[in-house]
């Protein structure tokens, strides 16, 4: 007998034609509600699915092309750690595909599905381990008992190897089966492959970025382009909280291939006809900040000291305490880590397309959410108005976790009324980095005989890692208590 069928809402999940009327697109708002860590489980339930859509349309996760081929809307972003092969070989082993039939794209904004979660903290395949799977079952067997319906046999009777679907002398693919369906049956949730099933998961698969990345194709953030694109280039200060007051730009006006001076109430920018022609120009602007403070490396180390402010246990195991206080024989030990820069080969930039109350963004980015809702903010647009188009990554590291460029170069594309691009230049990524912060780390020890640790206490301060920043909401901090950001790596997990 075949499994129980349910109608399900269009939210939910929606298969549709596409392609041309060749192919199947299927949609859907996902429900992953699992919240990172426990202490966060009351929080989740009254916020957004952490897999959204940013229109009323549902949301793309697969298209069955004519040719047999299922193109993934991947809602992690790839920059380098593999997550596009990783999550392509979840989803082919439960389509029952092979890894050639899989093509791995970007989720735009648009019509994909948005990760609350951000493409950060080494939690892609965790986070989409269950959701995909199902997903990716759910239209395996869609399409099975269509076919099955089709024949007039049930769905028990069905073998599917390489997205063909087999019973007796009956054969098809599953292109062919989408072609001729317009009224689909969403089975219930469906049974998910044994480990021992696996073909892909688990194994070492060739990487489906391999082949653009050894040819040089143009699939990161910098190698963006637009028709009738223009060039800009920002003047940023070299000191930490600075704020733009004014500047004289009268020289940069009259500089070759300078199209307009672009004036914001936070910064200044050149637009011209080449990148060369924009960076000459930016240097040519005297531009006036105002600090309040001129930090240097002393003043903030000296703020993330052991001892100053006020400690939180993080962790507590067994009689460490006791026996630290009854040794005679304690080695101690103090370390330093400086505040650091990523460094990631990529500097951060984007290209954008103001029309009216509509805004593309091509960007390099971990956070597609938040970079879409800071660039509606700025423009005073509908959210569903921006799409974020995320490209590869020339590095990440947590760098491309914040993303305030893509609102700037929206504002200037939205003044000039054309395609902007705009990039850091090396020494601007430096210094204008969200920074790792110091630490500073007091240890204490005592040691068996053998050498082993018998007792270990770890003292760490830290600035704020997860705290403040733009993927983690207010309301968490007090229910976490500390900056998880700050001491996770320093978790005694054994």
């Amino acid at each position: 007998m075949s499994k129980e069928k349910k109608k399900i809402s269009r939210r939910q999940f929606v298969v549709r034609t596409a392609l041309g009327g060749t192919g199947l697109l299927v949609v859907g708002a996902f429900v992953f509600k699992r919240p990172i860590r426990r202490a966060l489980a009351e929080y989740a339930d009254t916020v957004e699915l952490f897999y959204t859509g940013s229109t009323d349309d549902p949301l793309i996760w697969f298209e069955l092309t004519s040719e047999n081929n299922v193109v993934f809307h991947c809602p992690k972003v790839e920059m380098g750690q593999g997550v596009f092969t990783g999550l392509a070989q979840i989803a082919a082993d439960e389509l029952e595909v092979s890894m050639e039939q899989m093509q791995v794209v970007h989720a735009a904004s648009a019509s994909g599905n948005l990760d609350l979660l951000s493409t950060g903290g080494s939690t892609s395949i965790s986070s989409l381990w269950e959701p995909l799977r199902e997903l990716a079952a759910t239209m395996r067997e869609m399409i099975k008992i269509a076919a099955a319906e089709s024949w007039g046999v049930d769905v028990s009777e069905l073998s599917v190897s390489n997205g063909i679907i087999a019973a007796g002398v009956n054969k098809t693919t599953y292109a062919e089966v989408a072609e001729g369906i317009t009224d689909w049956t969403i089975p219930g949730t469906p049974e998910l492959k044994p480990m021992a099933s696996y073909k892909f998961i688990g194994r070492p698969v060739p990487r489906v970025d391999l082949i653009p990345k050894v040819y040089g194709t143009p699939i990161f953030g910098m190698d963006a382009q637009m028709p009738d694109m223009l060039y800009g280039a920002i003047v940023r200060s070299s000191k930490i909280g600075a704020k733009f007051i004014d500047a004289d730009t009268s020289e940069a006006e009259v500089m070759p291939g300078v199209v307009q001076i672009v004036k914001e109430k936070d910064f200044v920018a050149v637009v011209a006809k080449s990148m060369y022609q924009a960076e000459v120009a930016k240097r040519m602007i005297k531009a006036t900040w105002e600090t309040d403070k001129d930090w240097n490396t002393e003043d903030i180390e000296a703020m993330i000291r052991v001892g100053e402010g006020h400690p939180v246990e993080i962790q507590k195991e067994g009689r460490a305490e006791r026996i630290l206080e009854g040794s005679d024989n304690i080695i101690s030990a103090e370390y330093f880590s400086p505040i650091g820069a990523h460094a990631q080969l990529e500097p951060n930039g984007a290209v954008a397309h103001v029309e009216g109350d509509k805004a593309t963004v091509i960007i390099s980015t971990q956070v597609v959410k938040i970079t879409r809702d800071e660039v509606a903010k700025r423009l005073g647009i509908k959210k569903k108005n921006v799409n974020i188009i995320p490209t590869y990554l020339g590095g990440g590291f947590g760098r491309r976790l914040h993303t305030p460029h893509a609102a700037e170069i929206a504002a200037i594309s939205k003044a000039v009324g054309k395609p902007v691009k705009c990039f850091y230049d090396r020494i601007e990524e430096f210094q204008n980095d969200t920074f790792r912060p110091p630490t500073h780390h007091l240890l204490k020890a005592v040691l068996k005989e053998n050498g082993l640790i018998e007792a270990l206490e770890h003292n760490v301060s830290s600035g704020d890692v997860s705290y403040g920043s733009a993927i983690t909401p207010p309301l968490v901090n007090p229910i976490m208590g500390s900056d998880l950001g700050a001491w996770r790596g320093g978790m005694i997990q054994y």
